[in-house]
């Protein structure tokens, strides 16, 4: 350690069992959670998701507008659509996709307007 770092330390032990059974959530969801948060670890993925906010689009179409290969894009979208950021539908042989719902838009929102204070 620096010798300018400081360490808090407490030497009293409080109770506080009403923190970990109202706030923290059970393990099943916080692995959820940190999987959620790696998808969003990736900045071409968070490209795409900014891609399909402006409304649906298929894979040849984000791959024009983010100027990558239709393959790096649909491997990516799998990443997505496996941690339910995007849905998807078909139209004949093409596939469309969209932002699986208004919270995915809320997230990335939030997380702009964190990273820009």
């Amino acid at each position: 350690m620096k010798m300018d770092e400081t360490v808090d330390v407490c030497d009293c032990v409080h109770k506080h069992d009403h923190i970990q059974k109202k706030v923290i959530p059970d393990e099943t969801t916080l692995y959820g959670l940190a999987d959620l948060f790696k998808v969003f670890g990736d900045p071409t993925r968070i490209r795409i998701l900014y891609a399909l906010s402006a409304g649906e689009l298929c894979v040849c179409d984000i791959a024009s507008v983010l100027n990558m290969t239709q393959s790096a894009i649909s491997h990516q979208l799998r990443v997505l659509k496996q941690i339910k950021l995007v849905k998807f539908r078909r139209e004949g042989k093409t596939v469309y996709y969209s932002l699986a719902d208004a919270h995915v838009e809320t997230i990335l929102s939030q997380g702009l307007e964190h990273v820009q204070e």
